[in-house]
């Protein structure tokens, strides 16, 4: 049972675990041990409220299948207990950002003073350059 939230809770029943070999360096034990673990979870067919799918199938994540069907690979600790916790927790917060409301960004712009400033400094710069131009000295 995975506790989202004090009204969300989602049955292990719904989860779908596979443990497969992991990818990358690994040793001896490599090409033995099942470390990784897939988590397949249908959103579709859950028991999730409405508003929780709606926002997850909304979504443009590319752990989201076409499906409806979160897959969440986790292979990073040796250990398939480390690596089942760890697509638990990643599947916790995805359905917890999915259903955040964003704000809205307004649009803003630079003070009338900071403008003013960068041109200033633009100028200064522009003269401190031209100053490094050959020296003619068929004028003095």
């Amino acid at each position: 049972m995975l506790k989202v939230t004090n009204q969300v809770i989602i049955p292990d029943a719904e989860l779908e675990f596979q443990a497969i070999r992991a990818q990358g360096a690994g040793g001896q034990n490599v090409n033995k041990v099942s470390t990784a673990i897939h988590l397949r979870y249908d959103i579709k067919s859950s028991s999730l409220p409405g508003f929780y799918k709606e926002k997850l199938l909304e979504s443009n994540d590319q752990r989201i299948s076409k499906d409806g069907v979160i897959i969440i690979k986790a292979q990073t600790y040796r250990s398939q207990q480390k690596n089942k916790e760890d697509a638990l927790k990643r599947l916790k917060i995805l359905i917890k950002r999915a259903s955040s409301e964003r704000k809205k960004r307004r649009p803003t712009k630079p003070p009338r003073r900071s403008r003013e400033r960068r041109l200033a400094a633009k100028a200064q710069r522009g003269r401190l350059k031209a100053l490094r131009g050959r020296v003619d000295s068929e004028k003095t």
